[in-house]
């Protein structure tokens, strides 16, 4: 080899070696400047969520690193319910505190072109583990004038600007105060906040469990200004999607419900307009499913889940229908009358039954086949569903009032009694045996009551032509049995109604079951099942009636 040649190697080796060794120096500042700078930014970030919360901040751990810009991470993030800080008055909680949001760990990486007086600007911080404890609205003093929107003066010598926050798996806790309410928790499986620097709003996007009925619920919207003084305060407002809700969570119903809404105004305090549907709504002892769609406005506590319908109106098969009122949740206790109950949800609505098909209830009530009556039905009635371990048919407590026209039976054989009802009634006791060959329509009217799994008429008129029957008595809901008393007034004499020479045989009597305009007055009971009832003349009243006949007439 020339010696130029080495001479030029030599000289290449020192300069390779020189730039080596300048960049080891560098890494070794790098290294010492970022060792040295940790506490300072650690400090910056925790006076930074001072600033932003007013509250205490704790932070574990921090550690960063200057590879390709600033890399960063923290652990055991805590910030606690708004307090003293950095001489800013706020409103003090009272009653035990728990940290307002908790943080495992907090990660973000940001680009190394500082410049003195601005911001370093942060695209996204990641964060896992996150977990925010929202108090209720009297674990604040309202003593303050609030510190919403005061900044702390002093100059900072570094600052940071975050654009974004994604978060994986997060819990959320919303705590009350009423009595005997339970927290709200609900399960994020993401959490995304944008524009997060400024004062204004957040937007948000998230995707969660809800508790009950389990389903997922996918929204977005916007989020703040953040209140201080109380955060469940804070405006919100978005759009959701509600899928895959499994009603089978609440004893006693079933059904897949989807839904999709809009909502405005706070978590304390959200209206919430959509639409549900579940194309198999049944009730689990039947089992027999129903379409029912619903369209609701309601006022929603986001921070218990206390929900005051106004009203919903809903579509079940062919009948429509509205109601009003709350679906509350309470805890395990005794009420007011010191009887014990167990928590979950208590519902209360006034139910508002204008276009309904008798054939609707009546199937979804039922096992199997075809209902037993159709018509059109209208009814109005008081329902409640107080919590429990048992399935909702025995919980379930209903008072009011309906009316049925145009009911028809879908028993053949009921049918042809109906027929024949009306046609001795009207004194055509010929044409009785073919009136099941006639569509003849009944009317029913009257009060109700619901209880234990127990449908109680005490005033109930049943009319053809020809003839009203009032009845009183009871309608097992579960096995279907039937117990009824009550009286037959026909249009009818006796005579009129059997006819023939019989007829002529009976005329002398006919006195004895005349009464207040009818011509025939005859005491009747029904008994049996649903789908084998047993229909027969109360023989014992009967003859109560025909004795005392002959003292009324004198």
């Amino acid at each position: 080899m020339r010696a130029d040649s080495r001479r030029g190697f030599v000289w290449f080796e020192w300069i390779a070696g020189a730039a080596l060794a300048a960049i080891a120096v560098l890494a070794g500042v790098a290294l010492v400047l970022a060792h040295r700078a940790e506490p300072l930014l650690r400090a910056r970030i925790v006076e930074g969520l001072e600033d932003q919360f007013h509250a205490r901040v704790e932070l574990d751990s921090f550690h960063m690193t200057l590879r390709g810009g600033l890399w960063a991470e923290g652990k055991g993030l805590r910030i606690w319910p708004p307090a003293q800080v950095a001489g800013v008055g706020v409103p003090r909680p009272s009653g035990p505190v728990k940290p307002l949001i908790q943080l495992t760990e907090f990660r973000f990486h940001a680009p190394l072109d500082y410049r003195p007086g601005e911001a370093i600007k942060v695209s996204v911080v990641h964060l896992e583990g996150l977990e925010v404890d929202l108090p209720p609205r009297s674990h604040f003093e309202h003593s303050a004038k609030g510190a919403a929107g005061q900044e702390s003066t002093h100059a900072r010598l570094l600052r940071f600007q975050v654009e974004n926050l994604e978060c994986k798996g997060a819990h959320l806790t919303l705590e009350t105060s009423k009595p005997g309410k339970l927290p709200m928790e609900f399960d994020l499986a993401y959490l995304t906040l944008t524009q997060i620097g400024g004062a204004g709003a957040m937007g948000f996007e998230a995707e969660l469990t809800n508790p009950r009925p389990v389903g997922t619920i996918r929204t977005k919207g916007s989020l703040g200004p953040w209140l201080v003084e109380d955060p469940g305060e804070s405006p919100l407002t978005g759009d959701y999607q509600f899928e895959h809700a499994d009603l089978s969570s609440f004893k006693g119903i079933a059904g897949i419900l989807s839904s999709t809404g809009h909502f405005a105004g706070t978590l304390r305090a959200l209206l919430v307009d959509g639409e549900t549907d579940t194309p198999d709504f049944r009730l689990t002892h039947f089992g027999t499913a129903l379409p029912l769609h619903t369209r609701f406005h309601a006022q929603v506590d986001g921070t218990n889940g206390d929900t005051w319908l106004q009203p919903v109106e809903a579509t079940l098969g062919q009948s429509h229908l509205t109601a009003e009122g709350q679906v509350v949740r309470v805890i395990a206790g005794a009420d007011g009358k010191g009887v014990e109950h167990a928590g979950g949800h208590y519902i209360a609505l006034k139910v508002d039954v204008d276009r309904g098909r008798m054939e609707d209830f009546l199937r979804l009530a039922s096992h199997s086949g075809p209902p037993l009556l159709s018509g059109v039905l209208t009814m109005k009635a008081n329902l409640e569903i107080p919590p429990g371990p048992v399935p909702v048919e025995k919980r379930l407590k209903i008072n009011g009032t309906f009316a049925l026209n145009g009911a028809q039976f879908a028993s053949a054989r009921i049918q042809d009694r109906v027929g024949e009802l009306s046609a001795r009634g009207l004194g055509r006791p010929k044409d009785a045996k073919t009136a099941g060959e006639a569509e003849v329509r009944s009317a029913m009217n009257g009060n109700f009551s619901v209880g234990g799994g127990v449908v109680t008429l005490p005033e109930l008129t049943y009319g053809v032509p020809g003839a009203v029957i009032y009845l009183k008595g009871t309608y097992g809901m579960a096995g279907g049995a039937l117990d009824f008393t009550g009286t037959a007034r026909m249009q009818a004499t006796v005579s009129a109604m059997v006819g023939g020479w019989k007829g002529l045989l009976l005329k002398p009597v006919d006195r004895y079951f005349q009464k207040d305009g009818a011509g025939t007055e005859i005491p009747i009971q029904i008994k049996g099942t649903r789908e084998d009832p047993l229909f027969a003349i109360d023989l014992g009243r009967m003859k109560v009636k025909a004795a005392q006949r002959p003292n009324a007439s004198q």
